[in-house]
Order: C-alpha cells, then structure tokens, then sequence
C-alpha cells in the first residue's frame, strides 16, 4: 500500500465526482491486502463509500436513484456496480454481473479511472451508477457500510423468502450477521437464531435482536428445540466456512432455504447429496453483491430502525496517511468495521 497523488478529474457526460468522507474496510478489502482474494493491481480499494456530491458532468443525472433531488454538497451512498442496462446480465436481472460494469474498489488503474475507491479523497462516479441521496438523520457510521454490507444483506433477505413468523439462521455474526439478525428480528421472525465462534460476537448478536445465540457446538441442539425437531425454514450462510455450510445442512426443514453468501475466497469442497436436496425439496441461493433496488431497500432499512446499535459497528476512525496501522486495527476487529477518512469531518 502506499500513497499516490492523482489530478482531481472533471466529471465528462453523466459522471459525478465526489469528495470522499469516509471509506469503512469490508472484510473483502481484508482479504485482498493479505492476498487471501485476488484482485486487479494496481488499485484504489474501499467500496464501503459514503461521498458528497462535488461536481456534476454537463449531462448527469439531477435525481437519485430513488427520484428524489440531487444537489451540490448532498451526502450520497452508490451501488458497487456501475451497469450498462443493456447486456445480457443487465437484461436478466443481474446487473451487478454486466458485461461492461465499473466495480468500485475492484477497478485496476486506468486513464479517467483512477479514482474508483473509497481509499481516496476523491471517487469519480462512472455512468449508469446508482446513486441514493443518504438521510439527514443517519450518521456517517450508519450509512458508510450500507453500499456493501447492509445491501448485500437486503438481497439475502429478499432471496430467504417469507421469514414472518418463520425459523432463521444466521451463520456468522460479523458486520453482516449481526445486520441479517436486526433485518429477520423486524420482518418479524418466531426464531431468529446466531451462530459464531467468537463469543463477543454472538454477545453483540443478541443486541441486534438475536432470540438465540450459540457456538457451533450447541447449534443442532438449539436448533432442534427451538423448530420442535423440524429445522429452520431458512439459514443465511455469511461466513464462507465449509465447516459452516456442513453445520447447517441437515438443520433446515424440508422445503427450506439455504442463501450462501460469504463464500467469496477459496475454500474446500463440500460433498452434497443431490438425492436428499431433492427429496428435502431444498431452495439453495448464491447471492455475489446486489441490485441497486437492494441498496435503495438497505437505506430504508437503517432509516426506519434506529433502535439497533448501527453506530457501534464502527470502532473507529482513521485517517487516510495512517492506513497502514488501520488495516492492522481492522483485522483485529474481526469482521467488524473501521473507518478511514481522507480529512476530518466538517
């Protein structure tokens, strides 16, 4: 890692610039700087990014993604993925997969492309990004992770089904488990059952609405308990393990969901019963990033519940020159979230 110095571009067409003001590590960025995940050198990382409109292109759009008014000086949040809307994953529904997609913090150095991370002060808003003016009442600690963790998980919610008066467990209790415990606890869920290693974890779990929080040694028992011997109706997997994946099988019911989510690094081969999947009748979903409608449902989200401890979820700030010490703070963190800041907040 180091720093470099980049001119500040003007925005051309239908791009925005904004100034950076704050960047949250995701455990992906993590992954990438220990090479646990392989991504294109030389880069800009960060896509956690919370930004303020500095410039508008002559034929940018003067709305969000919403509808709502987009002016100078706004505080905005963006989908990781810029997409065309006319490729063939576009035009299937998956435009986080287009063809032609700008992926902030993924993106290698090129001319006019620069400045796509959020380890920055500045990010240069590529076309067909979609952008969603941020709540006055949501504070930087809210909003900076929503553009990843809180929209990845709006997508593993929408791909669980109905969880209303359903059993959901959730694998893994970092800055995404704890976010699927809140989301499945206010959609209203009879069980919303957490499962971690690491016993702060499950701790912090409860305090986003969790109804049981247990280790990966008491799960089948509490599970079995709590469904009266029939399973979970739907678990959302978000750790990557494959120890995990092979916990949690048999512990959901027949015609339940399975939505994988955390297996982004590599990881061993799990072996699967093709005949028990079908005579289980099992809905097995992958989700890899999200849809813009995703990121507009995450910000809904944490508007509408503050009761959970959002804020928290950020340690701490750091600032850009001292990256270095902040990826070492981050690990430590767990899967939990420090900020960085290019300057210091106005």
């Amino acid at each position: 890692m180091e720093l470099r110095e980049f001119p500040i571009p003007d925005p051309e067409g239908p791009e925005i610039l904004v100034e950076v003001i704050a960047c949250t590590l995701c455990g992906s960025d993590l992954h990438t700087m220990s090479g646990r995940r392989q991504e294109p050198v030389p880069s800009v990382l960060g896509h956690e990014i919370l930004g303020r409109i500095a410039a508008f292109g002559p034929m940018a759009p003067r709305r969000d993604a919403a509808g709502r008014p987009l002016e100078l000086g706004d505080r905005v949040t963006w989908a990781i993925v810029a997409s065309c809307g006319e490729c063939f994953a576009c035009r299937r529904s998956l435009p986080q997969k287009c063809e032609r997609r700008v992926k902030y913090g993924h993106e290698v150095l090129a001319p006019r492309r620069e400045l796509t991370g959020g380890l920055a002060e500045h990010c240069l808003l590529a076309p067909g990004s979609a952008i969603f003016r941020v709540p006055d009442r949501l504070p930087d600690e809210t909003a900076c992770p929503a553009n990843c963790a809180t929209a990845t998980v709006a997508g593993a919610i929408e791909a669980a089904g109905e969880l209303a008066d359903r059993s959901v467990l959730i694998m893994g209790c970092g800055m995404l488990g704890v976010t699927a415990t809140a989301w499945a606890r206010a959609l209203g869920c009879s069980n919303v059952i957490a499962c971690d290693l690491d016993a702060n974890r499950r701790t912090l779990a409860r305090s986003f609405g969790a109804s049981d929080v247990v280790s990966p040694e008491e799960l089948a028992a509490c599970v079995l308990e709590r469904t009266a011997g029939h399973g979970v109706d739907a678990t959302i997997e978000l750790t990557g393990s494959s120890d995990a994946f092979e916990a949690m099988d048999p512990l959901v019911r027949q015609g339940g969901t399975i939505v994988l989510v955390g297996a982004t690094y590599p990881a061993r081969s799990v072996l699967m019963n093709l005949e028990q999947i079908v005579r289980r009748c099992l809905t097995i979903r992958g989700l890899h990033n999200y849809a813009p409608r995703h990121l507009q449902a995450a910000m809904e989200f944490l508007e509408g519940h503050p009761e959970f401890p959002f804020p928290s979820l950020v340690a701490a700030w750091e600032p850009l020159e001292s990256l270095a010490e902040a990826i070492q703070i981050g690990r430590a963190r767990n899967g939990l979230r420090l900020g960085v800041r290019a300057r210091s907040p106005r």
